[in-house]
């Protein structure tokens, strides 16, 4: 936007010529002496603040307000993560302009703003290179799907729609996945010595697959025996994907049929037995595709698991595994931690051939475009065009068409756990991490799948980390890079917490690691954080006391942050309560800000979480202006 000078009036803020703007301190003013920042809401200014670069204003210039910074920091907080264009800092300003190229590790302790820094150089370059990113795809990943909430409006909010954002329990095409496993479970699948595990699963028979092969070819009974059978299964996935290789297989089965006949014309011979409906047949069950969803849950079974799972892990590990399939199985959900686990399968499979519409089994479920064949009255989709559910658009149907939609729904649980179509991996051209500390080895190979070749940014704190073996998944994420270039910023001042609340966090996390990246908060606000103790029974009355009184200290959200041992009990709590309370478990926690919290339980939050105190770190280090601290005596 220009005025009748051709002068600019508005320009991006991605723009070169702004960096100016975001790049003067009282040091290096780069040509600016005020900076003012104007806060609107609709139509309507609602505030101004300026920051000064100079030590006087002159005396023509007046300065309002106590600086644009600390206004943003002291403002309530919402359901949603906002944008900083109007108070990026130099140091987070060079992280957004960094160059593209390579690996750009964007580190800190809690409330440095890394996330929303990120957030912004996705937008930045987006802008810089567009032809590139825009077509080559610019993905975002998080620790949850509370977190991916949290953070959806930024981009949009910054004029970029083409990002994907996915929590690492839906980054895989045609799956979405809440549950956590227990410690002991997601330590297990996380780790890379389910590699060979999940080798040695895909090469495993099909169940109940027909184990002798009989056909009568040219004038000879052909039988093939297990043992026969057997080598020419490993002869073909010796240098087959098991998806994509029936061809190669009937080929093994026919070479081991001539084999035993040696008459005739070899060519001949080989020709019928390819053409043979008995072959057919057999190959059709005993080669049949799998899904790689079905192939993880032969580990269900206990036997299966101790036997395929050694030597990596001990027999109790082994039965661990498989305990935490059968609670898929019995739940029909996955856990978050079977989604990096389904993708190695996927990989080492290849993609299941479609199967025929007449052999697709009741759990697959089609997008139709006429349902009055089945009895549905009337149906409007609410899926939007990218596969996922539309705010704008619900499902509504007629009353009679609600009957039917049973017979098109599963409900059983292995029918749940096979609902949809697993995709083949996206690849993008840049790849945004937020809570890379979080990453088990396996998720990191289920990203450097979707990255080779792509630039990334990669965002964290090892002081936060919930994965216990930090050594083991650097492996993992230094092959995810490659060889790419490095690049690092590090953020060192804590924007979010007053400093009463971080003091606390502080002193908990450096008993325990004492080299914790400890970042400087830089406001004061007088209010330190209330600790009281309580008998279990006298639990809900103080928690829900608790949250009364914040309600009348801030305006913004409060979150109630519950163990899962009180989990009940902080929902019952809330739900008498006003719609900016909300229960939260201390995982799902992470990336996410309020103007208050009320945390449930520390000493249990340390016990049922794989991190232990670092997750009680992150718990302690949400709340922007007040927290409070209830523990059961």
């Amino acid at each position: 936007m220009r005025d009748d000078e051709y002068e600019p009036l508005v320009i991006d803020w991605r723009a070169p010529a702004a960096s100016a703007f975001y790049r003067a301190t009282p040091v290096e003013r780069h040509g600016v002496i005020r900076r003012r920042v104007l806060r609107s809401h609709a139509q309507s200014v609602i505030g101004i603040e300026d920051d000064l670069m100079v030590a006087e204003a002159p005396d023509d210039m007046v300065v309002v307000g106590d600086g644009a910074l600390m206004a943003a920091l002291t403002r309530s907080r919402g359901q949603r993560m906002r944008d900083i264009v109007a108070t990026i800092q130099q140091h987070q300003d060079e992280a957004i302009r960094a160059v593209a190229r390579g690996v750009t590790e964007i580190t800190g302790g809690p409330g440095t703003g890394k996330t929303v820094v990120a957030l912004h150089r996705a937008a930045y370059l987006l802008y810089s290179e567009r032809r590139r990113f825009e077509a080559g795809g610019v993905l975002v990943v998080g620790p949850s799907s509370a977190y991916t909430a949290y953070i959806e409006r930024v981009l949009p909010s910054l004029g970029e729609e083409s990002v994907t954002l996915r929590s690492l329990g839906d980054v895989v095409g045609g799956m979405t996945a809440v549950r956590v496993d227990s410690p002991e479970a997601a330590a297990i699948k996380g780790s890379l010595r389910m590699r060979p595990i999940l080798g040695r699963l895909v090469k495993e028979p099909v169940p109940d697959a027909p184990t002798v092969l009989r056909a009568f070819i040219a004038g000879h009974a052909i039988r093939l025996d297990p043992p026969q059978l057997e080598r020419a299964r490993r002869q073909v996935l010796r240098n087959h994907q098991r998806n994509v290789s029936p061809a190669a297989v009937i080929r093994a089965l026919a070479e081991m049929a001539w084999n035993q006949v040696k008459t005739g014309e070899r060519p001949e011979f080989l020709d019928k037995f390819e053409d043979s409906r008995d072959v057919e047949a057999f190959v059709k069950q005993w080669w049949r595709p799998v899904d790689p969803r079905e192939v993880l849950l032969w580990l269900s079974e206990d036997d299966n698991a101790v036997r395929l799972a050694s030597p990596e892990l001990t027999p109790a590990e082994a039965i661990t595994l498989a305990r935490s399939m059968q609670v898929a199985l019995r739940t029909g959900q996955w856990s978050v931690a079977d989604v990096a686990l389904i993708d190695e399968l996927q990989s080492r499979l290849g993609q299941m051939v479609e199967i025929d519409k007449e052999e697709r089994g009741f759990y697959e479920i089609e997008e139709l475009d006429d349902v009055s064949q089945y009895g549905v009255a009337a149906v409007r989709s609410g899926r939007s065009g990218h596969g996922g559910s539309s705010d704008d658009e619900p499902t509504s149907m007629e009353p009679e068409a609600e009957a039917n939609t049973s017979a098109r729904v599963p409900h059983e649980p292995r029918a749940m756990l096979m609902n949809a179509t697993v995709t083949p991996s996206d690849s993008y051209a840049h790849v945004l991490v937020d809570e890379a500390q979080d990453l088990s080895p396996m998720q990191w190979r289920m990203l450097a799948r979707r990255g080779r070749g792509a630039s990334w940014t990669v965002v964290g704190d090892d002081a936060q980390s919930s994965w216990p073996d930090l050594a083991e998944s650097a492996v993992a994420r230094e092959d995810a890079f490659g060889p790419a270039r490095r690049q690092s910023f590090h953020m060192t001042t804590n924007y979010r917490n007053a400093r009463e609340i971080f003091d606390v966090a502080r002193d908990l996390i450096s008993a325990v690691v004492p080299d914790a990246d400890i970042p400087e908060a830089v406001r004061e606000t007088g209010n330190h954080p209330v600790d009281t103790a309580v008998s279990a029974a006298d639990l809900a009355d103080e928690v829900r006391s608790a949250v009364h009184t914040l309600l009348e200290q801030v305006d913004g959200a409060i979150a109630l942050i519950a163990p899962a041992k009180w989990w009940d009990l902080a929902v019952q709590v809330s739900d008498s309560l006003e719609a900016r309370v909300g229960v939260v478990d201390p995982l799902s926690s992470k990336g996410l800000e309020y103007d208050a919290t009320v945390v449930i339980d520390p000493d249990q939050i340390v016990s049922e979480s794989p991190g232990g105190a670092r997750v009680l770190y992150v718990v302690l280090t949400r709340a922007a202006h007040r927290m409070s601290i209830v523990r059961p005596e």
